[in-house]
């Protein structure tokens, strides 16, 4: 590849490149060590690693392929794992190696998985750590008969996404949950963009050299091919479009590190990193 980055031609040549060269399509670890490149580059161009796989032609073919319940499981039991989470079934879709509908043909429903895994893995020792990691089946509760003598009544049932409480005040306020490594919340400020980019920095192949109070926030230098890299000037904001409303000049900046992208209207020479996005594509441990 040449000194600039990869474009969207050339990061499927290098998957293809990699796939002749192992004999099988690559896992998406295997071509990150292969290539040298990081996972920014395929997020830049694809929106996960199996798009990226099925564009270059050498996403594996799972069809036809009679497949064993333990070898479904056994893979759902490696996502967990490694991510040291369960999946949504949209997060196994993106990294793991068979089709989620799959799943649901041999097990019934999704959330139903970790209590198929747990009665699989159960007597399996190698198995223990994942097991750890999955939610403590619980024996259901006695409900108390009702009482014929008082009036019945329809409980009310109230969906989580309607309760609202009042604010309180000096009190602060927190973002929803997330459980990123160190992070327990999302962020509510730019503050919080900024620490969280500082902890995914290296893996998304950037080297800051200073952060600062005045425009540009920051400036750094991020890894364009095997043994090159380049200097970028990145503006911070919580919302893409902060950067619009502070007036910020269009050409002092190379790349808006947000939360949330919602600015349509960007310039295109802008790139805007959208940590929100990423966040999701990287494991949320370290170990």
């Amino acid at each position: 590849m040449s000194n600039s980055p990869p474009s969207k031609s050339e990061l499927l040549d290098a998957i293809r490149q990699c796939a002749r060269e192992l004999g099988h399509p690559p896992s998406r670890s295997q071509f990150l060590a292969k290539s040298r490149l990081t996972e920014y580059y395929v997020l830049k161009h694809f929106r996960s690693w199996r798009d990226a796989q099925s564009a270059a032609g050498v996403e594996p073919n799972m069809r036809n392929v009679q497949l064993a319940d333990d070898d479904l499981l056994a893979d759902w039991g490696t996502y967990v794992r490694e991510h040291r989470h369960i999946p949504t079934r949209d997060q196994y879709r993106r990294d793991g190696k068979f089709s989620p509908s799959t799943f649901e043909k041999h097990f019934g429903p999704w959330s139903s998985l970790p209590a198929r895994f747990r009665h699989y893995a159960n007597d399996l020792p190698e198995w223990a750590d994942v097991l750890a990691l999955l939610p403590e089946v619980s024996a259901p509760r006695a409900v108390p008969r009702a009482n014929p003598s008082r009036e019945r009544t329809t409980p009310l049932r109230i969906a989580r996404s309607q309760v609202r409480h009042p604010k309180l005040v000096n009190r602060p306020t927190y973002g929803d949950p997330i459980d990123f490594r160190g992070l327990r919340h999302e962020p509510v400020n730019e503050q919080g963009v900024v620490f969280l980019f500082g902890m995914v920095a290296k893996e998304l192949g950037y080297m800051v050299e200073a952060v600062q109070g005045a425009y540009p926030d920051c400036e750094a230098k991020r890894q364009i091919a095997p043994n090159n890299w380049q200097r970028v000037r990145i503006e911070f904001e919580f919302e893409s479009r902060n950067f619009r409303d502070h007036g910020h000049a269009m050409d002092g900046c190379d790349v808006i590190i947000c939360w949330r992208h919602n600015w349509p209207e960007c310039p295109e020479h802008l790139e805007v990193l959208e940590l929100a996005t990423i966040i999701k594509t990287l494991s949320k441990s370290e170990d």
